[in-house]
């Protein structure tokens, strides 16, 4: 298993497309979507990544204090913090916030958004993902505050399209295995804008997604999350990436910020949640599953990870269960 689909498993990403907006210019909104804005969708989630996909026209988003960005059709805009954000067609413009313009349509309950001064006319579709959010985890600490997708120039971009017409037609339907049809489109949306970042990144840049687009430490990322409980060393790694082990633990650290066998010990803990969140695994079977010789050891560093016990954590985690 590649690193990147070991830790989109272990976030357990699940969304859908939830909104159409129609806007005619002027027009300025003031937009972040929290877990209870997810609806029946799914159970609220711990984290909301938040996108927009422009169909028609063009707008300008800004976040915080950054400079502003012109999204036009075809532009998908992904906001994995979740940060409050300005969308508009003029962002000098008083922004108004959504919950105040938003409606449900009533022959589908999909909600929709009409609004505007008349003039040029914008169309988006909004959606959104949610997921686990655990200390430490290396995908969501790696994420900028904006990801932008093209999909007019993007290979898969003709499909990312048809997907997002296709995602906004089932919410509106409501047909047996939605939910499922929109939690997948989300996650491979979500994925390819991914790619398409890595893609463009610069060589002198670090963190984690940087590392998988290096060979060599995606190849060492993959062997550590494919084989998470066995017990490695920098020699058996080294010798099966091909790389000396000089080599491999400086160029390693220096895009990961850990070297490799105290980032394993950090994924084990993130695996190890995954399971005590999601699972009625003992903990005796879960220490074994991710590579500790006794539960004691297991305990000592579940707690310096996460701060606090796994039998603990569990009943934090899971108080209805």
């Amino acid at each position: 298993m590649d690193a990147l689909s070991d830790v989109l498993r272990v976030v357990r990403l699940k969304g859908g497309v939830f909104l159409h907006a129609e806007f005619t210019a002027p027009w300025c909104i003031t937009a972040q979507v929290g877990p209870r804005d997810s609806g029946s969708l799914f159970d609220r989630p711990e984290h909301v990544l938040l996108f927009h996909y422009v169909s028609e026209g063009k707008l300008f988003a800004q976040i915080e204090s950054s400079r502003p960005s012109e999204i036009e059709a075809g532009e998908i805009i992904i906001f994995p913090q979740n940060g409050q954000h300005l969308l508009g067609s003029h962002l000098d413009v008083p922004p108004v916030p959504t919950r105040e313009i938003v409606q449900s349509a009533p022959e589908s309950g999909f909600r929709v958004i009409h609004h505007g001064g008349g003039g040029e006319q914008t169309r988006i579709v909004c959606g959104f993902l949610g997921c686990d959010q655990i200390a430490g985890n290396p995908l969501l600490a790696a994420l900028p505050s904006v990801l932008r997708f093209d999909t007019r120039s993007a290979t898969s971009g003709q499909w990312v399209r048809s997907s997002l017409e296709f995602a906004a037609q089932e919410s509106a339907a409501r047909r047996a295995g939605t939910e499922a049809v929109l939690a997948r489109l989300s996650e491979v949306l979500f994925i390819e804008a991914l790619r398409s970042y890595v893609d463009a990144l610069s060589q002198t840049q670090t963190g984690w997604l940087a590392g998988l687009k290096d060979p060599l430490v995606a190849r060492a990322l993959a062997l550590l999350h494919g084989q998470i409980a066995r017990q490695w060393t920098m020699d058996d790694l080294s010798r099966e990436v091909g790389l000396s082990r000089s080599g491999l633990a400086e160029r390693f650290t220096r895009l990961i910020g850990d070297p490799p066998i105290r980032y394993l010990s950090r994924w084990r803990i993130q695996v190890a949640a995954h399971q005590l969140r999601n699972s009625e695994a003992t903990i005796a079977r879960i220490a074994e599953d991710v590579g500790y010789g006794s539960e004691a050891a297991f305990n000592r560093a579940f707690k310096l990870g996460l701060g606090t016990p796994p039998a603990t954590w569990r009943k934090l985690v899971r108080p209805d269960r």
